[in-house]
């Protein structure tokens, strides 16, 4: 009988204790019996050691020191791992019961696959599910034009993760697609559809929503590492419009998560011009924009309600992923 392969977990924290039993445990009690579980802490001033050393016994090991920031941290846990397999969690993150299990049998089936993905929940401070992050059968074309898979949800072939070297220290925001792309470079990723494997939690202290406004910067100088680096010509020559019309929709999202409206309409604007096409799923948000740069009070929260409770209606309650 084939022995199953080695799964390593590894997940970057720093002071988010409120929520890191919750990832360990989400981690610790999947039903997949060959995981191996790194927890890489950045030296947390807040009591996440001790939440560590709870759980130091059934972990492969753990570290509290200062690094770099976050890319630091996770490339001493990439090294560390030893297994065919390798997931990133952060602290604030979580698996549901069968991702690692479906993720390893995802690979079964396509062994030639860069990495597998799901699709992602949201979920907040209070793990309230909010939102569902559907994704699709995308290539490295897809992901060029800023078709952002979410981290959690993915699992890595480390074979091909060596090849395509660790994390770019130099990325804070978009650390995790700069990495993709260049997986994705080497061999196609394979999306497994109509699952959820993992949830992002999105509370006021990730960076997706304390930082929002920083992710476009990133999403430029992204698109200009693409249209430059060897590796993605003559693609990146066929779609160069499409690469910086992805580069200022995302701008443009995480402008609408700040709250910076009339920039985010800039942005949008800029990204019509350049690929109508890539406009496609956000006209929805693009009016919301609207009425937030005229001025409509309470809009952000009448927003987030709406979307909350569309999507309870939608889907369900959180619960029947326990």
């Amino acid at each position: 009988m084939q022995s199953l392969p080695l799964v390593s977990i590894v997940t970057p924290s720093f002071n988010q204790a409120a929520f890191l039993e919750q990832t360990l445990r989400s981690v610790l009690e999947q039903d997949y019996p060959n995981i191996e579980y790194w927890v890489i802490d950045g030296g947390s001033t807040d009591n996440s050691v001790e939440v560590i050393k709870q759980y130091a016994p059934r972990l492969a090991g753990w570290v509290s020191e200062k690094d770099k920031g976050q890319a630091d941290g996770i490339n001493k846990g990439f090294a560390k791992a030893t297994g065919e397999i390798i997931g990133w969690l952060n602290s604030d993150d979580l698996y549901y019961p069968g991702a690692v299990a479906g993720a390893v049998e995802a690979f079964r089936l396509h062994p030639e696959a860069s990495f597998v993905f799901s699709d992602v929940e949201s979920i907040d401070e209070h793990g309230n599910a909010f939102n569902l992050m559907r994704y699709g059968d995308w290539k490295l074309p897809d992901l060029m034009t800023f078709h952002i898979i979410g981290q959690p949800g993915v699992f890595m072939r480390r074979a091909v993760l060596e090849q395509a070297g660790y994390l770019d220290l130099s990325y804070n925001y978009l650390l995790d697609v700069q990495l993709w792309l260049r997986m994705a470079a080497i061999a196609d990723p394979i999306y497994v559809p109509g699952t959820v494997w993992a949830a992002a939690r999105i509370h006021s202290d990730a960076k997706n929503v304390a930082h929002a406004q920083k992710f476009g910067a990133e999403a430029s100088r992204l698109a200009k590492w693409l249209c430059e680096d060897k590796r993605f010509y003559p693609l990146s020559a066929k779609l160069f419009n499409k690469i910086w019309a992805g580069a200022h929709r995302l701008n443009a999202f995480y402008l609408v998560e700040a709250g910076q409206f009339k920039p985010a309409l800039r942005s949008y604007a800029k990204m019509l011009r350049l690929a109508p096409s890539t406009s496609k799923g956000t006209f929805k948000r693009m009016g919301y924009a609207m009425l937030g740069a005229l001025g409509v009070q309470r809009i952000r929260q009448r927003y987030t309600n709406w979307r909350l409770k569309h999507y309870q209606k939608r889907q369900g309650k959180f619960e029947k992923h326990a």
